[in-house]
């Protein structure tokens, strides 16, 4: 590569966890692409208001997860695992994400993720709401929305799925991630409930995450966990019945990049969650995508459904959709839409994606390259 081709190449930075898998992940694709290493900005750096950025930079917003000091700095608490707090947590998170955004600015940098399109996608209630809006299919929610009804407690619970005829919700932490507090509720008749949760209670009334999925039998036990999340914020939504692979409920996590479907991944379980860490499995794609085509469906219509969602964000290079197909395959609906949806290790891009042979991240550097090409062809002469 000459040096007039390589000072033409985007200079990357990353605001992101120092030794992380995401980082690492990240830095492994950029390096791939031939590429000088992208700089590191620390979130404890962000969040201690030691912002800064270069003048050119391309810069790429990571998770703040799975870090003890960020969790403490953005919730407040002193244990990774418990639950509440999520509503303090959002608001420092969705402030710092603007404070990088201004910072950006200040400096000349641009940024990969729009900090207006993050704190949408961090609330599940005004997520859904945006893709309601836009014509996505979604489940049923009371709570959708700037204006949506409000959930106070169990009561409130139970009176929506009442009024709106769903004897069976999810009821998820409004700023949650990774199935964190998210009860998968049925009810039949007064008294007459089950529940399953990856949220235990302590002896003291607080709340963890677990890595199992547990069931709760009567209406005291799911009443009092749905109370003491409620204080941070709860959307709920219609539990619709999803198709199922070798007898696992399925559904599937399709990552977005730049507009296009280019990776996708079959996620199964035996309990309502799917989630990999909580017991989840990967699924077959091929099974999935010929199952559709069988039952007279359209593997790309369900992709174009995904990349619908993504549209919704403009401004954000990369998603994660959460994609729900119901029973027989038909038909699907987007579950969640996730803002660092893509931590896939090892899974390539999909056939015709244009990722072929690319991890998510790859994908993403495939992206910004394609973005500066353009944008030095816009600026010739």
């Amino acid at each position: 590569m000459s040096p007039s081709a390589s000072s033409a190449q985007p200079r990357l930075a990353v605001v992101g966890i120092p030794g992380n898998r995401r980082v690492g992940l990240f830095q492994d694709a950029v390096r791939a692409a031939g590429l000088a290493p992208a700089r590191t900005v620390s979130w404890p750096a962000v969040l201690r208001g030691e912002t800064e950025f270069h003048p050119g930079e391309t810069v790429r917003v990571d998770s703040p997860g799975e870090d003890p000091e960020v969790d403490r700095l953005l919730r407040g608490g002193d244990d990774p695992t418990r639950v509440e707090g999520s509503a303090r947590w959002y608001a420092r998170f969705t402030s710092a994400v603007r404070e990088v955004a201004e910072a950006a600015a200040t400096a000349g940098a641009v940024l990969l993720d729009d900090p207006g399109d993050i704190a949408v996608l961090f609330d599940k209630r005004l997520c859904h709401g945006v893709l309601d809006a836009a014509g996505v299919p979604v489940p049923d929610s009371p709570t959708s929305g700037p204006d949506g009804a409000p959930v106070r407690g169990w009561a409130d619970v139970r009176a929506l799925m009442a009024e709106h005829r769903m004897p069976r919700v999810f009821v998820k932490p409004a700023h949650g991630s990774s199935a964190s507090g998210v009860i998968a509720l049925e009810t039949a008749g007064p008294g007459r409930v089950r529940a399953a949760t990856s949220v235990e209670r302590d002896e003291e009334g607080r709340l963890f995450n677990s890595l199992r999925v547990r069931r709760c039998t009567t209406e005291r036990e799911a009443a009092v966990l749905v109370d003491a999340l409620a204080p941070d914020g709860l959307h709920v939504e219609r539990w619709l019945p999803k198709a199922s692979q070798r007898g696992r409920v399925a559904d599937l996590r399709v990552v977005v990049v730049a507009g296009r479907a280019t990776h996708a991944v079959v996620r199964t379980s035996r309990s309502p969650m799917t989630n990999l860490h909580l017991g989840g499995a990967r699924g077959d794609l091929d099974h999935v995508r010929a199952a559709v085509e069988t039952a007279g469906g359209s593997w790309s219509a369900a992709l174009a459904v995904c990349e619908r969602a993504a549209a919704c964000f403009p401004d954000t290079l990369c998603v994660g959709v959460d994609l729900l197909p119901s029973t027989g395959w038909r038909r699907f609906a987007v579950g969640e839409v996730n803002a660092f949806g893509d931590l896939l290790p090892r899974l390539t891009g999909l056939p015709g994606s244009g990722a072929e042979g690319l991890d998510t991240y790859g994908a993403q550097i495939a992206a910004v390259l394609d973005r500066a090409r353009k944008d030095r062809v816009t600026e010739s002469p």
